[in-house]
């Protein structure tokens, strides 16, 4: 409630699409802004994986904590095998994860590749874990809300907190998937992406930009 308080407060006017998987279920996101976590957060509860550099971050490093975040470092390659264990205790403690595999932020007018090493926890997958794509649509109001470039977060933070008047995000919770029937982490990414793709591309059409 706090998370998704905050969410409000930055000017987020959530409309939920579909049904959030309440339990033992990854969620693949994309990825447009640091406010994409308590707008997520706030509906659907998970913990959520992101680069550790975040954690020392003003404010948005604490709002991380607040969802057991994972941190996860993209230098030590030594230390995946633990990052695995880590994201699959949370999955056991919190029932439900959420990562952002494009590796960074957006505009929301595409879709970059999606980085399969993200999604080592499901290779293979834990018993009875279905993967749950969602799609974070916010509209018009994609190109102020996204984090891109070289803009600090302190800076990206008081931005949205101080952006005039609200804005409609959509999240698309959308047809989860056993990742049981794909072979390996890339086809299980390759799957997500393509279901995000998908509604991305519906709602470019939609707005009549494409």
């Amino acid at each position: 409630m706090f998370l998704r308080s905050v969410a409000f407060a930055c000017g987020a006017r959530v409309r939920v699409v579909g049904t959030p998987i309440k339990r033992d279920v990854f969620f693949v996101a994309n990825h447009l802004s640091w406010v994409d976590i308590p707008i997520l957060g706030g509906y659907n509860g998970s913990a959520f994986v992101a680069q550790d550099g975040i954690a020392s971050w003003p404010f948005i490093g604490w709002l991380c904590t607040l969802n057991n975040t994972i941190f996860v470092s993209r230098a030590d390659r030594m230390g995946v095998a633990k990052q695995i264990n880590q994201l699959r205790d949370a999955l056991e403690e919190t029932w439900a994860v959420t990562v952002f595999p494009e590796g960074t932020t957006t505009d929301g007018s595409l879709l970059l590749p999606f980085k399969a090493p993200l999604l080592a926890v499901l290779d293979p997958p834990p018993p009875g874990i279905l993967v749950q794509p969602v799609f974070i649509d916010f509209g018009e109001a994609a190109r102020d809300i996204a984090w891109i470039g070289e803009e600090s977060a302190p800076n990206n933070a008081w931005r949205l907190f101080t952006r005039p008047g609200n804005y409609r995000v959509e999240l698309h919770f959308l047809e989860p998937f056993d990742p049981q029937d794909y072979k390996g982490r890339k086809m299980i990414a390759a799957e997500a992406r393509n279901r995000i793709q998908e509604a991305l591309s519906a709602s470019l059409k939609d707005k009549g930009a494409v």
